[in-house]
């Protein structure tokens, strides 16, 4: 008999996107869409008329009825510049196949002709790109033409009936390829990776086959993988999946960012592979869900941690390695729970390491996280440079796990008694985004184009380096509110946003220059959406006046706001 074997894929989201707990607003839409596929269906090409009269139930503000045929031509949409023209090659900010990918939705398998498609687009009116999630259908007329109607809503969160539609259409790809699926999980411009969701495959020993987010993961097991409260996470969506086809599993995972846990939940469902069953999942944050209770020890600020690294240093000045016994101590201040001191030559050595011994005497210079981002040559890179102290964040598995977190670590370039230098740090994995990681990530950007101008942009830019981490980046803009640096979004770049509106209307860029020209640096509100959710939030800006022969550059970065 041959072994059969049974595979888990579950799309997490990743890094901040969530769902809302209060009723999906997307069947309405769903809806529209099928009453406008009514239309066709009926009356043919006769219904385009009617799609098209601005205020009737099929065009109403920011919703509308679109329907394009097969070969990529639009047929009817809102904006002339589309109507009428072959869209097939439209794509979105980051590259992903928008027209092509509505096609793909209600084509790609005979017995789905219906779907969501999410891709990022400016809103109406606007520069800023959100995402939006298009339902679609494929509809055939009387005349026998077959069309694609469809609607969309600027929506930043992965609802439940998203989560539902792409473990559906995870099935159907697995169904139809096989293990040659797995590449098409990886593709970042494809349909599985969707606003901050990704999809993921492991087996049924737990050992994880695709993580197109994390790939140190793949070939290694998960199966002892908890949520904060202990709860085996991979356990219980095979144990789910033994009483019926499909189900829910919850459990309560940190936010990016964020140092309390949130419950988050994952949706796994039964697909045939051949002679054996796959598992598909799909997970998402569930907005105003509950948070863990604070129990335990708390957990340290960013000025606490900044304050203890310190003090540490001061201690291996004076001390040297004689010092080191005492940062071994288990349950003193310098090693409890997941905290722990490390020291390192400034050639990349690992000198000490208290949570784990063996690992000293390692060069950890070309350390990778879990993202691929140099971590070692950054964190060498800090202790470097004339202030000789900073932060860094990365994703790192916390001691005895091997899932990736974020990691926030202070390090510090000391001189022992030796007379050698060494860098001293510590890192706290969850901790809470604060205003000091902005300001160090800003000043440390400013450092670097007051040396080299423009030939800093490329590493700020870098979305492996140190200046892009979490859901925060680093901007630069002239003076005339030319923006000439954005990772996050680089089509921004080379445009004049001086006109450019917050959701209360407030002028961003015109108040961030002028505060940098006239303080030299300083703190902005503004209100934007956050990422993975669709309500307003407080979004705290610090922008800093930074010149270089003759030219004067507005430096800045920001963080959202739990009100």
């Amino acid at each position: 008999m041959k072994k059969q074997i049974l595979l888990i894929i579950s799309c997490f989201l990743l890094f901040s996107g969530y769902a809302q707990t209060s009723p999906d607003p997307m069947p309405a839409l769903a809806q529209l869409v099928n009453e406008a596929s009514v239309q066709v269906q009926q009356k043919g090409e006769a219904a385009f008329k009617q799609f098209r009269m601005p205020g009737s139930k099929w065009r109403q503000g920011e919703t509308y009825v679109f329907v394009l045929d097969k070969e990529g031509n639009m047929l009817v949409h809102p904006d002339p510049d589309m109507e009428g023209d072959n869209q097939l090659y439209l794509t979105d900010i980051k590259g992903k196949p928008i027209i092509q990918g509505l096609i793909n939705t209600v084509y790609s398998f005979p017995n789905k002709k219906e779907g969501w498609y999410h891709y990022q687009w400016p809103v109406p009116g606007g520069m800023l790109p959100r995402w939006k999630s298009s339902f679609v259908k494929q509809v055939q007329a009387p005349s026998g033409n077959t069309y694609i109607v469809g609607s969309g809503i600027y929506n930043d969160r992965m609802e439940k009936s998203f989560v539902v539609d792409i473990v559906e259409h995870a099935v159907a790809e697995i169904e139809k390829n096989g293990k040659d699926a797995f590449p098409i999980l990886h593709d970042p411009k494809g349909p599985f990776i969707a606003k901050d969701a990704y999809v993921f495959v492991t087996d049924t020993t737990g050992v994880e086959l695709v993580n197109p987010i994390f790939p140190n993961l793949e070939g290694r097991s998960l199966i002892d993988l908890k949520d904060a409260q202990g709860k085996y996470l991979v356990r219980e969506m095979l144990l789910e999946l033994k009483s019926g086809k499909s189900g829910w599993v919850n459990y309560m995972w940190p936010k990016p960012g964020e140092s309390v846990p949130t419950q988050k939940a994952t949706y796994v469902a039964k697909a045939k592979l051949g002679n054996s069953w796959v598992l598909v999942g799909c997970g998402v944050h569930l907005a105003d869900a509950p948070k863990s209770a604070v129990t335990g020890v708390k957990k340290m600020t960013a000025a606490e941690l900044k304050a203890d690294v310190r003090e540490a240093s001061a201690i291996f000045t004076a001390k040297g390695e004689k010092a080191f016994p005492e940062f071994r101590t288990q349950g003193s201040k310098w090693l409890h729970d997941d905290t722990y001191y490390f020291v390192w030559t400034m050639d990349g050595i690992r000198l000490f390491h208290a949570a784990d011994p063996a690992h000293e005497g390692i060069n950890v210079g070309n350390l990778k996280d879990a993202l691929g981002r140099p971590m070692g040559k950054m964190l060498l890179e800090i202790a470097s440079e004339p202030s000789g102290e900073g932060w860094i964040h990365y994703m790192y598995p916390e001691p005895g796990d091997i899932f990736p977190t974020w990691k926030s670590t202070y390090v510090k370039r000391v001189t022992f008694p030796s007379g050698i230098q060494y860098m001293v740090g510590c890192g706290i994995y969850n901790m809470q985004m604060d205003k000091s990681f902005i300001e160090d990530v800003v000043d440390r950007a400013s450092q670097m184009i007051e040396k080299k101008g423009s030939y800093a942009f490329p590493a700020l830019r870098d979305p492996l380096g140190a200046f892009v981490f979490m859901d925060t980046y680093v901007f630069v803009q002239s003076t005339d509110g030319t923006e000439l640096v954005n990772a996050a979004q680089p089509t921004f770049e080379g445009k004049n946003l001086i006109d450019l509106k917050d959701l209360k209307g407030r002028k961003v860029v015109r108040d961030q220059i002028q505060l940098a020209m006239e303080k030299g640096s300083g703190w902005l509100d503004f209100y934007w959406y956050t990422p993975g959710d669709n309500r307003p939030a407080l979004k705290r800006t610090y922008v800093r006046k930074v010149q270089h022969k003759g030219e004067t550059y507005i430096v800045g970065s920001g963080l959202y706001i739990q009100e």
